[in-house]
């Protein structure tokens, strides 16, 4: 990092006020960018993907964050592990991205072959001194949470990565992740800073003028509201939620299903929060018409009307598990203006497309959020290129998580900082 990218950086930090947008070089400036992915995305743990990526012994996955490439595969005992896609050789990065099936993992520049183990079995021609035990791929490290791959650059891990599964798993584990595939993914790539596409994740106030299709099964007043501003109709239909909130979740318990809100996204290292949330009208799938998508169910669940359990992680996921399916959101920063959303829906490993499910009905409410979303994060980042920007304040009412992104992510570059 430049001296002056520190200087402008820590200043920025130092002033930033809680409550308010933080300031432009934020979004825009490619130094602190580059400061994000070090300290952000190379200290912290990422969600990358779901088991069911790397289902059967021999698949791998390979994914980019930012300068790192990584490949993820499942070995012979079923184990998940993770390596730098670097060949000990001379550095060439052997496998592009995406997912394919590999017996060894073989450079293609001088054939050094290594096992899924990340052991070098074959690298010809190096003398008898060579000792091929010296030379495994690096190691990264990955845990699955409930099937949720998340893995971490740092060479010491956050550890309380622990402590997030141990509350995460029992809410997940009914929709038994590891036994679904992928029926569908979608990369989008949004026309701004990684911080936008979190911040416009985080609130549900742009949801009703916003997202036409999203608004019919999920309720934006579950997210807040200010009570003084809402006319008589709405005011009926925040106190129907509020309602229906508290028996679903009474029902919802009573079923074995946790469901109340945890919330540590600015308190933890690994910040997470979650939520089982009601669905309207039906209250089964985030679909069109809020009835199930796919007929075969996720797990042993046998009441359709579970409504969606939300998951968010800092700093970079967002999930939305149901009776009958799941959709994930993974965040890559590519550069300060510019950022990959990774969507993934899944259903039972048993259901079949145009059987059990159709694509469309499937994927439609969440497609369209994502492309409305993206015009949003868009113009957000017009905006802090403006010389005119400044940093407004958040609504007390509908903006309290974008409050926690911000002060998480503050207080994340100041303890890097120190």
């Amino acid at each position: 990092m430049s001296g002056q990218t520190e200087e402008m950086l820590k200043t920025l930090l130092a002033r930033r006020k809680p409550g308010f947008a933080l300031e432009a070089p934020f979004y825009t400036d490619e130094g602190i960018f580059d400061e994000d992915m070090k300290h952000i995305f190379g200290q912290h743990w990422i969600y990358v993907g779901v088991e069911p990526d790397v289902a059967e012994p021999g698949d791998a996955m390979v994914v980019n964050i930012g300068k790192s490439s990584v490949i993820i595969t499942r070995d012979d005992d079923d184990a998940i592990r993770a390596f730098h896609n670097v060949c000990r050789h001379r550095g060439a990065r052997m496998i592009p991205e995406g997912k394919t099936m590999i017996g060894n993992i073989v450079c293609p520049y001088h054939s050094w072959t290594y096992g899924i183990d990340g052991a070098l079995k074959f690298a010809e021609h190096m003398g008898e001194d060579f000792d091929p035990k010296c030379r495994g791929l690096k190691k990264v490290a990955v845990r699955s949470v409930a099937g949720l791959i998340f893995i971490c650059l740092a060479e010491n891990p956050p550890e309380d990565i622990e402590d997030m599964a141990r509350v995460m798993e029992p809410y997940l584990a009914p929709h038994d992740l590891k036994n679904t595939r992928v029926a569908f993914e979608s990369d989008l790539i949004e026309k701004g800073n990684w911080k936008l596409t979190l911040e416009n994740n985080r609130e549900c106030y742009h949801c009703g003028p916003n997202h036409p299709e999203l608004t019919i099964p999920l309720f934006a007043y579950g997210f807040g509201y200010a009570p003084g501003t809402l006319d008589e109709e709405s005011q009926r239909d925040a106190q129907r939620y509020a309602e229906l909130a508290t028996t679903c979740h009474a029902r919802w318990e009573e079923e074995g299903l946790p469901s109340r809100e945890v919330e540590h996204l600015d308190d933890r290292i690994t910040g997470f929060r979650t939520e089982r949330l009601p669905i309207d009208r039906s209250g089964e799938s985030q679909t069109m018409d809020t009835k199930a998508a796919c007929r075969v169910p996720l797990g042993d669940l046998k009441d359709k009307a579970i409504g969606g359990l939300s998951f968010w992680t800092q700093p970079n996921s967002w999930h939305h598990f149901m009776g009958d399916h799941i959709v994930t959101f993974a965040v890559f920063p590519l550069d300060a203006g510019t950022t990959l959303v990774r969507t993934k829906w899944l259903v039972h490993k048993d259901a079949v497309e145009g059987v059990d499910y159709d694509l469309q009905r499937l994927t439609e409410v969440w497609r369209a959020t994502n492309q409305q979303d993206a015009d949003l994060v868009e113009i957000s980042q017009q905006g802090a290129t403006d010389p005119a920007f400044e940093a407004g304040p958040y609504s007390p009412y509908t903006e309290g998580l974008v409050e926690k992104f911000a002060a998480w992510y503050i207080g994340r570059m100041k303890a890097a900082l120190a």
